[in-house]
């Protein structure tokens, strides 16, 4: 047997068991006729008060009728019926009715009503006899109405949940204008329910925007313990968990809770002190016991609520409590206002308005009056309890539905049984008139029900056919729900439309609760969201507070990371703020978590928010250290230029032929070299500068030191050669020429090596980084600057020896030890040099400073003493300047015993200027001491004093052994006889004829 098959033999035995299950008064509904039916379900009364009042006899009782709920959406969905059967443009020629029943909020009345609705639509339309006998076997249907097309669900999501569970099993479509709980959008649940209202997905998503928006990164959550508050709030957890939004604390409680109930929900919340916003996913009366429970406990503005919409702007929630709900903010659905209602509405009275069977007992509570022989007159209302309706909004009239008495609790006051006075039937519905935010939705259903038929029977019947047509019959509600999916109309501004799950797009409005000027209270249209947009339109006002912080710790400062800590659902929202480490600034992808090092050229910003790019810089002209090292190269080479003048100017001279004038010059211009290579070093690095910078030192210091070694070593040759008296040939390499060309190997040499680096490492500029600056270098590697420069270390340690070596040497020849001084001072600069170049951060100014250093101590040691004698003591610069009166030992003989030294003036020859050749007579001492005649007979020695020009023939062999004559004869240079006619005679009388000039 079918459920269809199955739901017949129930419903046509359904009056045997009405008297069990009919309330105590009669159910009244009411019916519009016409070729298809939409059912409609609207709680018109209030539920049933308790289940001991449901039991007293086996019949359901409901509560008090409501104005908003209840009477003006019967009205409204009348007169939409009226417009859409006067509308020639949609269903021409087919009528459209509807039954209303009142489904008291309630599950089971509901189910019974649902009942009633589709009991007559079971059979096929074109059957209009008896489709099933009673008992008695009178027929019960005697006039068919048109089949029942779809149903306007229950406002209740949790009682239009059974109710679709019941209507899907025979194919009729459910569209709902008040249910949002997010579980009737699960298509493989509940296949045939659509509905005009966004779900609870969209609501929890709308009141998340709120909370970030505001920055409250920690909260706690409280819903209504059934369908609505379970499903809603459970979508937010889901949102805020994307959203890194921190859930603190969490509760649930039922509308009609005891107070203590409320209480303890207070109190749970207070446990974590810094969550202060609190989302209720509330029925309206939830969050009445919620503020009502804060004022108990003294903790009025503690929290501060965020309500979902079955709050939004319901008076009789916060009546009595508006300083707790003060700064509240509440979500509404949003909802055209119906402005052709009011005037329909407000002209209605007893007497006109005979098809709605609710009407009269309406109007005697609304106006608390009686109706002339009206049975319901004397009813007794019971105190309903606030159902779980997700709803319930601002709109009700407080005035009509509550009396005189205080609201308490979650409760409705009790309306005692009295005498009323007699109604006039004048009275005006104007007076204290509230419009039902609802109504806008009740017309988009029952509009969506009537286009999607319209394009139904366009389909079906043809485009040009007008009316009814045998394919409509039997209605087919799996087709019809097809085209109700595809409805889309515009009311009222507001597109009406499904997606696959039956749902239209999400419109909210965004209520704050404010104190007027006036000091009164009242509900302020703050904001709008639009299709996950969230705008503000006023400002919002929290209480008596100026602003709220709802977050476990507060924001880090900039440049502060967050050190999570465990809190709040074990989720990370606590934390402790520690600061970035210096270089380093706060890395925004990952929250704050965790701070990341500038690139290299870049440095954090005063916050350690951002890097910005270091200045890149280098040694400017104008810099300090820069124009030290200037002034000294400038001096430098300014009194190296001058020397090289002097030397020019007197070249002639005995103090610059006595300096090896040709090495003296090529020391100058190394010099010279060694000051512009600073103007080189200090240019801003290029390709140019700094293949000059790594060249001109090391050939400048290659000039200097080749140019010293060389005459270090010719003056330490000299002294070996004054060890051995008249030598039978010359020395090697001894003459100036000689001396030059041996300096200008050692250059190119060093010459070489340069110009092997600069290929080997070619010249280019770098990028060094600090931590404050970017310093635009030359590239060069340690190797690139050591390799040229220890060639000239080398020589500089060569120079160092000889000087060393030839320390001891005839006052005319002291230059050796200005040289000596010089390469001790050099070594300890080049010495200080390395360590300080590579450990410093100023490798050019060391660079400099060195450079500079090194020409200026050898021009101090080298060439101010003879520009000393040059300008300031000329008279001493002259041959005699260069005698010494210091004896040169000349051993004569396989061995030297001993030597006497005796003293004798001898003059230079050229102090008597008119002899044309000199004759210098040594006086060779014997020695008297028998013992050395009888020890070394055969030994003899002599003391030989002469001026320079002896001491230059001595070191010309050549000179000694040829002869000389002006007029080409051949005149011995040197004689020698014996002093005494003695055989034994020690005493001999050598004779040197000098040449009258000293080139000779």
């Amino acid at each position: 047997m079918n459920g269809v098959s199955l739901f017949c033999l129930v419903v046509c035995f359904f009056p045997l068991l009405e008297s069990a299950t009919t309330p105590q008064e009669e159910q009244q509904h009411t019916a519009i006729n016409g070729n298809f039916m939409i059912g409609a379900l609207f709680p018109i009364h209030h539920m049933p008060q308790s289940k001991q009042g449901r039991k007293q006899s086996y019949g359901i009782k409901c509560g008090e009728i409501r104005e908003q709920y209840g009477i003006q959406r019967i009205e409204v969905a009348l007169h939409t019926i009226d417009k859409i059967n006067d509308d020639q443009t949609i269903l021409p020629n087919i009528t459209l009715g509807i039954e209303i029943r009142d489904d008291c909020w309630y599950a089971p009345v509901a189910l019974q009503q649902s009942i009633e609705l589709i009991r007559e639509t079971i059979a096929p339309a074109s059957i209009h006899h008896d489709s099933c006998l009673n008992i008695t076997g009178s027929p019960r249907i005697k006039n068919a109405k048109g089949p029942l097309i779809g149903v306007v669900s229950p406002g209740s999501s949790s009682v239009a949940l059974q109710v679709q569970n019941l209507l899907q099993l025979f194919h009729l479509p459910q569209i709902g204008y008040s249910t949002t709980s997010k579980d009737l959008s699960d298509k493989s649940r509940f296949n045939y329910f659509l509905r005009v209202v966004p779900s609870d997905y969209f609501q929890a998503q709308v009141m998340l925007d709120v909370v970030r928006f505001h920055e409250w990164t920690y909260v706690s959550i409280v819903n209504t313990d059934e369908n609505y508050g379970q499903s809603g709030i459970q979508a937010f957890r889901e949102l805020a968990e994307e959203a890194d939004v921190c859930i603190a604390r969490e509760d649930s409680v039922l509308s009609n809770s005891p107070e203590d109930t409320f209480d303890k929900v207070i109190i749970n919340l207070r446990q974590d002190p810094n969550a202060y916003v609190v989302v209720c996913f509330c029925e309206g009366f939830t969050v009445r016991g919620l503020l009502a429970a804060t004022k108990r406990l003294n903790m009025s503005n503690h929290f501060l609520f965020i309500g979902s919409d079955g709050w939004a702007d319901r008076a009789d929630v916060t009546q009595g409590l508006e300083e707790q709900a003060w700064g509240s903010i509440s979500i509404r659905i949003h909802s055209p206002y119906v402005n052709d209602f009011d005037n329909y509405y407000w002209g209605l009275t007893p007497s006109n308005n005979a098809r709605n069977p609710w009407f009269n007992e309406f109007w005697q509570f609304r106006f608390g009056c009686t109706l002339p022989d009206d049975a319901t007159s004397n009813r007794i209302d019971l105190t309903p309890t606030e159902s779980t309706q997700d709803e319930f909004d601002s709109n009700e009239n407080m005035n009509s539905t509550m009396s005189s008495s205080t609201v308490k609790g979650n409760q409705i006051p009790e309306v005692k049984n009295e005498k009323k006075r007699i109604c006039t039937g004048r009275e005006d519905l104007s007076d204290g008139y509230r419009q039902d935010p609802k109504l806008s939705f009740v017309i988009k259903a029952i509009n969506s029900f009537a286009y999607g038929l319209h394009n139904m029977q366009q389909d079906l019947c043809g485009q040009d056919f007008i009316g009814m047509c045998d394919k409509l019959l039997p209605f087919n509600g799996s087709l019809f729900k097809n085209y109700l999916l595809n409805v889309s109309f515009d009311y009222h501004g507001d597109p009406v439309e499904f997606d696959e799950n039956g749902d239209p797009p999400g419109r909210y409005d965004i209520m704050n609760y404010q104190r007027l000027g006036d000091d009164t209270y009242d509900y302020v249209h703050v904001g709008d969201w639009n299709n996950r947009s969230l705008g503000w339109v006023k400002p919002v006002q929290f209480g008596p507070r100026a602003a709220v912080h709802s977050v476990c710790s507060q924001k880090c400062p900039m440049g502060h990371y967050k050190n999570i800590q465990l809190g709040g659902k074990d989720k990370r929202c606590c934390w402790v703020c520690v600061k970035c480490p210096a270089g380093e600034i706060l890395d925004q992808a990952s929250d704050s978590l965790r701070c990341e090092k500038c690139p290299l050229g870049f440095s954090p910003d005063a916050n350690q928010t951002v890097c910005l790019r270091l200045d890149i810089v280098y040694t400017q002209w104008f810099d300090t250290q820069a124009i030290v090292a200037m002034v000294f190269a400038s001096l430098g080479f300014v009194t190296t230029w001058f020397s090289l003048a002097i030397f020019v100017l007197y070249n002639n001279t005995p103090v610059v032929k006595s300096s090896t004038k040709e090495l003296s010059y090529i020391i100058l211009v190394g010099m010279m070299l060694s000051h512009g290579s600073i103007f080189a070093i200090l240019a801003k690095p290029s390709l140019i500068s700094c293949a000059l910078t790594r060249f001109l030192p090391g050939l400048s210091f290659a000039m200097i030191y080749a140019a010293l070694l060389t005459k270090t070593n010719r003056i330490a040759r000299i002294l070996a050669v004054s060890k051995k008296c008249f030598p039978t040939r010359k020395r090697l390499f001894m003459s100036s020429a000689s001396q030059v060309v041996i300096t200008t190997m050692l250059i190119a040499i060093e010459c070489l090596i340069s110009i092997w680096m600069l290929f080997y490492q070619r010249p280019d500029i770098a990028h060094s980084y600090h931590s404050n600056k970017t310093v635009l270098e030359c590239n060069t590697t340690p190797e690139g600057v050591v390799t040229p420069l220890a060639f000239d270390f080398f020589l500089i340690l060569l120079c160092t020896l000889y000087a060393l070596k030839t320390r001891n040497v005839p006052e005319n020849f002291n230059e050796a030890k200005f040289i000596g001084f010089a390469m001790y001072t050099t070594c300890v600069i080049w010495i200080a040099f390395v360590p300080i170049y590579f450990g410093s951060d100023s490798k050019v100014i060391t660079m400099c400073m060195c450079v500079t250093l090194s020409a200026t101590v050898t021009w101090t040691f080298l060439f101010i003493p003879k520009l000393y004698i040059i300008i300031l003591r000329p008279e001493r610069n002259n041959r005699s300047y260069f005698t010494t009166s210091k004896s040169i030992r000349c051993h004569i003989g396989s061995k030297v015993s001993t030597a006497v030294s005796t003293k004798s003036s001898v003059n230079s020859w050229r102090d008597n200027p008119s002899a044309t050749s000199t004759t210098t007579t040594l006086a060779v001492a014997n020695q008297q001491q028998q013992n050395i005649k009888e020890t070394a007979p055969h030994q003899r020695s002599f003391a030989c004093q002469t001026g320079l020009e002896l001491l230059q023939v001595l070191l010309s062999p050549k000179i000694l052994m040829d002869t000389y004559s002006p007029k080409k004869t051949v005149v011995p240079r040197i004689t020698e006889r014996n002093c005494c006619d003695a055989p034994s005679c020690c005493y001999k009388k050598i004779t040197i004829r000098l040449p009258e000039s000293s080139d000779a």
